[in-house]
């Protein structure tokens, strides 16, 4: 009659793991998978960041790179707008030579020495060569003058044409005479 009262029921209950059990074979493999798949992305990631911070030297570096080669460029304009200032200087340092006291020979010294000034103002240099031993990287030896004086050898004795230096570099090497020692003959 009353059939559902002594029923049991005809499932079997599943153990639900509760993380004491051991994990099974197709699990294992699973975590194994996914923590290879996590090595690998850090490995991508370490090397995205690497190249990421090698092209931002990169960047760096071409940037400072441009900066120089445009100071550079910048310089050697200034070098040759700088030359027609120099010839100038020359013409004037020539009508100087032979000069008397006047009024006009004053003016054209006042007139050069401003203009000298200006160009060393911005950082043209006039270097002094008289007494010096000639430096072919600053000079150019235009004349030789023979002395008996060996200690004069190879020393620059006069100046025909100024040498000028821009930032340390020579924009216009001098034209100089060279003493040359030879040894008095025996009488």
């Amino acid at each position: 009659m009353n059939d559902f009262v002594n029923h049991e029921p005809d499932f079997e209950t599943e153990a639900i793991p509760t993380g004491s059990e051991p994990e099974t074979a197709l699990e294992a493999s699973e975590v194994e998978r996914l923590t290879a798949d996590l090595d690998a992305a850090r490995k991508r990631i370490d090397e995205l960041a690497r190249a990421y911070q090698a092209g931002e030297r990169d960047r760096e570096a071409f940037k400072q790179r441009q900066t120089r080669e445009r100071e550079q460029m910048l310089d050697l304009e200034r070098g040759k707008v700088s030359l027609t200032l120099l010839e100038a200087i020359d013409q004037l340092d020539l009508c100087l030579q032979n000069a008397d006291d006047s009024p006009l020979a004053k003016g054209v010294e006042l007139i050069r020495n401003n203009i000298l000034k200006k160009a060393e103002a911005s950082g043209i240099e006039r270097v002094e060569l008289v007494g010096e031993h000639f430096d072919p990287t600053s000079a150019e030896a235009s004349d030789m003058e023979i002395t008996p004086n060996p200690d004069d050898d190879g020393r620059v004795i006069s100046v025909s044409r100024p040498c000028y230096t821009f930032k340390g570099r020579v924009i216009r090497p001098g034209q100089v005479k060279v003493a040359k020692y030879v040894k008095p003959a025996d009488a």
